[in-house]
């Protein structure tokens, strides 16, 4: 299920916003911004997913991941930590059929998929850190917390977050603070459209930004450049 597609929710306010924008938007908050590892790419590209987040913990087995559905909500986004593993698939068709079924919206891996041909074919996002054709040759205990939380990279990732992702890679926000990180992250959008705008009408992006004065200010005042655009409102760093 694609982000327009998400049933009415804390998510539905990220439809038209990318990863950019809302990255942009939790620095000028002043919230942690907490990204997969940037080799966690999409499988499907030009496709843009936003989700709260079903955490699950591979072990070794397809069941937990069976079990994760049965707590899940339609629209949600499996997200599935193998310790970024490069050594065993962790997600293949079976798996990837199951969420499509349940109504998740994408599947998010730190670790590897397999069955690429047939992923392609079902059609669910999913994004991961490649591809390999063995599966797991290993059964470890399932931790307890498998299905409470999961890593993407040195971020945890739990039910109280939301997931978004696009081709630029996989952001988290927290879902008490949605509302307000999609206000800010739309009002950046709308800046850097009018700014692009202007810049194809000919109005360069230092003169939108009185680029001249504000090096005059900078070497005067020691304002930095981020200052000038929050007096401009401008949005070319945040």
């Amino acid at each position: 299920m694609a982000v327009d597609d998400v049933p009415a929710s804390d998510s539905t306010a990220f439809g038209q916003l990318t990863t950019a924008h809302v990255a942009d938007a939790l620095v000028r908050l002043g919230l942690p911004v907490r990204c997969a590892p940037p080799g966690v790419r999409p499988l499907l590209p030009g496709r843009r997913v936003a989700g709260p987040a079903r955490p699950v913990r591979h072990s070794g087995s397809v069941d937990v991941f069976l079990e994760a559905l049965t707590l899940a909500r339609p629209g949600e986004v499996l997200v599935v930590d193998n310790g970024g593993r490069d050594d065993e698939a962790c997600v293949g068709d079976l798996v990837a059929l199951e969420v499509a079924q349940a109504g998740l919206a994408a599947i998010v891996i730190w670790g590897l998929h397999r069955d690429t041909a047939e992923l392609r074919e079902i059609g669910l996002p999913v994004f991961s850190a490649g591809s390999l054709p063995t599966g797991p040759l290993r059964l470890d205990p399932q931790a307890p917390e498998a299905l409470v939380s999961a890593r993407l990279g040195s971020h945890l990732v739990t039910v109280d977050d939301l997931v978004l992702a696009d081709d630029d890679g996989i952001v988290l926000v927290p879902r008490a603070a949605a509302d307000e990180v999609a206000g800010v992250a739309a009002g950046i959008r709308n800046t850097e459209r009018r700014q692009a705008e202007r810049m194809r009408g000919g109005t360069s992006l230092r003169e939108q930004t009185r680029f001249a004065a504000y090096l005059d200010d900078r070497d005067t005042t020691g304002l930095t450049f981020r200052q000038h655009l929050r007096r401009l409102g401008g949005a070319v760093e945040e």
